[in-house]
């Protein structure tokens, strides 16, 4: 529940358009369920403005259908990521309009409209192979309320392909930079716009890419201000984190 909901909720019962029973079963589960295995926190949101994330990947099939259940019963907007299909099906059994994003690896519950500012994000990828990365981003942003402009494959190999695009690019308030290789795509944009960037590198390279430790550690040293770099195939942490700059009045 947000700030604004429980103040509705108080009001009602005040001005006797819902009963106290009704309040205490709406606040029933707040702050949160003890399911054993997982307690989940439903006063997140109002402290922080965003609902409890799960991370799917090791936690079992049961175990993720019984957190979005539960989540979902208190009327969360709820998402997961690293999710299977397999939990997808799952969720789908007790939530049958919750929706699967593959690419991403995302499964998603929308109970209510998140709030939506007027500014965009850029999600950019050096290659196709940065896509899943980038989609985990892209598509975390937008369940949490934004709308994002895609650019994908971009590269410094080809960077007239990145220069077309410059012009949609600057409209962004916030842009999110994915590579993997030796990462240099983050250090180019961070010297061509006037935005925080937010900087994702990706385990794709090969032997001495270290599974993404080279182009995590160009990102780090970048020479471009502005540019702050998340965890090696992150693309939630970015996606997150672009979002609450977004929303920054």
């Amino acid at each position: 529940m947000t700030a604004k909901e429980i103040e509705k909720l108080l009001s009602e019962v005040k001005s006797g358009t819902k009963s106290v029973e009704e309040a205490l079963e709406i606040l029933k589960y707040f702050p949160y369920s003890d399911l054993g295995f997982a307690r989940l926190d439903h006063h997140r949101e109002t402290r922080t403005g965003y609902p409890e994330i799960v991370y799917c990947a090791g936690k079992t099939v049961e175990q993720v259908k019984e957190i979005f259940r539960v989540l979902a019963r208190a009327e969360h907007n709820v998402f997961g990521t690293r999710a299977s299909e397999e939990m997808y099906n799952a969720v789908r059994e007790v939530i049958p309009p919750a929706v699967y994003y593959p690419v991403a690896r995302i499964i998603s519950v929308r109970k209510k409209e998140p709030e939506k500012p007027d500014t965009s994000i850029a999600v950019i990828t050096a290659g196709t192979s940065d896509i899943p990365v980038a989609e985990e981003a892209a598509v975390t942003a937008e369940l949490l309320g934004n709308d994002v402009v895609r650019i994908y494959d971009a590269g410094v190999a080809g960077i007239h392909r990145l220069v077309d695009k410059l012009p949609e690019i600057k409209k962004c308030r916030v842009v999110i930079v994915i590579a993997g290789m030796e990462g240099a795509l983050a250090s180019v944009v961070g010297g061509l716009v006037d935005k925080p960037v937010i900087a994702v590198p990706t385990s794709v390279g090969y032997g001495a890419n270290f599974g993404g430790i080279s182009a995590l550690l160009a990102m780090l040293t970048s020479c471009a201000a502005g540019v702050s770099v998340v965890n090696i195939d992150n693309g939630f942490g970015a996606g997150f984190s672009a979002s609450m700059i977004n929303k920054i009045r």
